[in-house]
């Protein structure tokens, strides 16, 4: 038996588009966001995705990640990250 034959890699999830559009938002939440988003080291819109797929997690829906397979942070949240500006994208030194 060859060893190609017994690594067998997982297979791969396609990616796809998602549409969003646009909200009416009070201003003081937008520049929440924008300040929040910065400081995580993403844009807006990357913090919203994120931000949501936690939700999505914590209830208990299961996916391979966001943006990339794994990408989303097992502990922490972006809400921790945009309050300590140099932890990015989720990762924060409180894990166990």
């Amino acid at each position: 038996m060859s060893s190609n034959a017994s690594q067998k890699s997982a297979p791969r999830e396609t990616k796809g588009f998602i549409m969003l559009r646009g909200a009416m938002v009070m201003i003081s939440f937008r520049d929440s966001l924008f300040d929040a988003a910065n400081r995580a080291g993403m844009t807006p819109n990357e913090f919203c995705l994120l931000a949501a797929a936690e939700k999505l997690a914590a209830s208990g829906r299961q996916f391979s990640g966001v943006f990339n397979s794994g990408d989303l942070p097992i502990c922490g949240s972006m809400m921790e990250a945009a309050d300590n500006p140099t932890d990015q994208r989720g990762e924060t030194s409180q894990c166990q």
